[in-house]
């Protein structure tokens, strides 16, 4: 074959009848329609539902064993026996409208205008498409469709509803074919499906793109990891290694603070590996001793997850005074629990009245904020340390019930000249422990000055194992009393805490999934991008047009740039997954690739489409 390189390729070429095999003829008699031609419907469905409605062409008899006329030409190439008598194919959804052909241009266009004695109709243009809806072929009211035509009719006589409707008249049953089903009045288009704006089909979110929710908020994490600061902060352009400073808390207002120094965060990029981090400055500090930085050593080999790692601190006067800075990790987007779950919200309108908005959190969010504090206080008790920081302003929220503990070390640094006992120091961290669950049960920050009425409001919110941990945590500070204890306390919600970190751990590995399989959809679009229509050899007929480049140019064709009977292009996103799909998996379905001029066609499998695109990617990538 001529559309081959090789030829032992297995696609099948259906040409054309050319005029040579015809019954010889005058060559300046006009070529017709011979009722002796046979009726390309024979050859292709196995039988002609208009042989008896007015069919021109021949039709063998239904008995005859050939199905050819003796005088017909004898075509090229023909389907396989098996393709002939293959059954019917039905889609799935065989009651959704099909699109009618839309009115051809003329030189008159008539103007409806509804009168008195017509019937007046109202077009709803921003109707979405719906299937089910009123305007779907088994809903469509044809009595008014009639009436509608007619008057079209009575305007201009010249005027077809449907030029392209050869029938006329004709009784015709869409149930013989389910190709060409009863065509409805309006045009109406599916849903382009847009990968970040529109909603996507259910059965291709789980199995190709991560959820919404998951994408949005990695991008809106990856916005803030890269944004820039705002100019006019007078802020220092580098300071020891770290640039492009940005600060993450308000500068208006008032001035926050840190114990007794004022204090400001910033994200910084670290000038040797590229990370972001942050930073906790505290001004006008002035280090006495250098040993005080060993504390910053020991938290540097803490790691835990509900805890913010420590990277280094050192001084500076790169802010014009004498400040110190310790590096932490940064997550994006994160938030204090006071600005979470304390600081009251704006009021929002619900049922058309404003009202306030609840701060209280719920029972299982506030196990797991339990569980994960008690877990990160134990790690740092048990390397000898003292957390220090238990407070609703310094625990940041970093994720749907992820907390972590910030701005460890710091005050070890600050305090290094006042050498208190970490074993008391660990009894503080349990009493600021129960203040801040206390805090979070009743969402304000004062309820730890009023403790008996306070307690009192979480018996009627939360359940009684709740109300046992924060008295045992702020009782006075006893030997006794170890942050094993409340771990013990907790033991039995523990298990429903592993088991919802398994399940999430589960979610996030198949939203990863999916992205994988997104990675083999890109590499076949990358070889596509590759192969076809490459400009440098577009004088070269052999390129694109001949062997397995011209297989990979039709199916390109086939999978992309498909158009509808309006002459519309065909977005569907389902149908290009589904391709790619068994592409690259190479199955033995077979497909029919149309060429342009609409000339010739190929039959082929997807595995010989997949061995076509490997021998042109290799001869491409050889060259």
């Amino acid at each position: 074959m001529s559309f081959f390189s090789r030829p032992s390729s297995s696609a099948v070429k259906i040409v054309a009848p050319s005029a040579s095999h015809s019954e010889p003829s005058s060559p300046k008699a006009p070529r017709k329609d011979s009722t002796q031609r046979q009726c390309r419907n024979i050859l292709i469905y196995g039988s002609c539902k208009f042989q008896d409605k007015g069919c021109i062409y021949y039709h063998p008899p239904r008995d005859s064993s050939s199905p050819v006329p003796p005088d017909s030409p004898t075509p090229s190439a023909a389907l396989p026996a098996q393709a002939v008598n293959a059954p019917v194919f039905v889609p799935k959804n065989p009651a959704s409208p099909v699109p009618a052909p839309a009115v051809a241009s003329t030189s008159h266009v008539p103007t409806f205008t509804p009168s008195a004695a017509s019937p007046e109709y109202h077009y709803d243009e921003t109707d979405t498409y719906d299937p089910q809806g009123p305007m779907s072929d088994a809903n469509v009211d044809q009595e008014a469709l009639d009436n509608l035509a007619e008057h079209f009719q009575a305007l201009d006589p010249s005027v077809n509803m449907n030029p392209y409707d050869q029938m006329g008249d004709m009784d015709y049953d869409a149930a013989m074919d389910p190709f060409y089903q009863s065509q409805s009045a309006f045009t109406r288009q599916p849903l382009n499906y847009h990968l970040y704006t529109h909603p996507r089909p259910e059965a291709l979110q789980q199995r190709y793109f991560i959820s919404d929710n998951v994408r949005e908020e990695l991008q809106r994490r990856s916005e803030a990891l890269y944004a820039s600061p705002a100019p006019g902060l007078n802020l220092p352009e580098e300071t020891q290694g770290y640039h492009s400073l940005m600060p993450l808390e308000s500068t208006a207002g008032e001035r926050r603070k840190f114990g007794n120094w004022y204090s400001a965060v910033y994200k910084a990029v670290n000038s040797q590996d590229g990370v972001a981090y942050a930073l906790r400055r505290i001004e006008n500090y002035r280090l006495n001793s250098q040993a005080a930085f060993s504390s910053i050593e020991s938290w540097a080999r803490i790691k835990h997850p509900s805890l913010i790692s420590v990277k280094e601190a050192f001084t500076t006067r790169a802010f014009n005074d004498n400040s110190l800075v310790v590096v932490y990790d940064y997550h994006p987007n994160a938030e204090t629990m006071f600005e979470a779950h304390i600081k009251a919200k704006a009021p929002q309108f619900q049922n058309g009245r404003l009202q306030a908005q609840s701060n209280r959190i719920p029972e299982r969010t506030l196990w797991s904020y339990i569980i994960q504090i008690a877990s990160a206080i134990k790690t740092v008790h048990d390397a000898g340390l003292a957390v220090r920081v238990v407070d609703p302003t310094k625990v940041l929220v970093t994720g749907k019930n992820r907390v972590r503990i910030s701005s460890c070390g710091i005050v070890d640094v600050l305090m290094y000249e006042a050498r208190q006992d970490i074993a008391m120091l660990q009894q503080e961290d349990l009493v600021m422990f129960g203040r801040l669950i206390l805090s979070l049960c009743c969402s304000n920050l004062g309820a730890v000055n009023n403790p008996q009425k306070s307690l009192e409001n979480v018996g009627r919110n939360y359940p009684q194992e709740i109300r046992n941990i924060i008295v045992y945590l702020m009782q006075k500070p006893n030997p006794l009393k170890t942050i094993r204890q409340v771990c013990d306390m907790t033991k039995s919600q523990m298990l429903q805490e592993l088991d919802e970190s398994l399940n999430a751990a589960d979610r996030l590995e198949g939203e990863l999934m999916s992205e994988l399989e997104n990675g083999r959809l890109v590499r076949l679009l990358c070889k596509f991008g590759f192969i076809d229509e490459r400009p440098e050899f577009a004088r070269d007929p052999r390129w694109s047009e001949t062997g397995d480049r011209y297989i990979v140019k039709l199916f390109r064709d086939y999978v992309f740039h498909q158009v509808d009977q309006n002459g519309q292009p065909v977005v569907n996103l389902s149908h290009v997954l589904t391709c790619l799909n068994k592409l690259d998996a190479g199955v033995d379905e077979r497909i029919m690739l149309v060429s342009r001029d609409e000339q010739s066609c190929l039959v082929v499998s997807y595995r010989e489409i997949k061995s076509c695109m490997e021998s042109a990617f290799s001869e491409l990538s050889g060259r």
